[in-house]
């Protein structure tokens, strides 16, 4: 992709938004996929 005759408030736009896309999908990823086995729930360990 040539991005020299882009503007660049655009390529930052394009940027910040393909950033936050992978965050978000990572995170998707982390809580519902394989790695979730892993992980704990901090309030059903401690219960009265």
């Amino acid at each position: 992709m040539n991005f020299s005759n882009m503007e660049p408030a655009t390529v930052l736009s394009i940027t910040i938004a393909v950033f936050l896309v992978a965050i978000t999908g990572i995170s998707v990823y982390t809580s519902f996929g394989p790695p979730s086995r892993e992980l704990e729930d901090p309030f059903e360990d401690h219960e009265d």
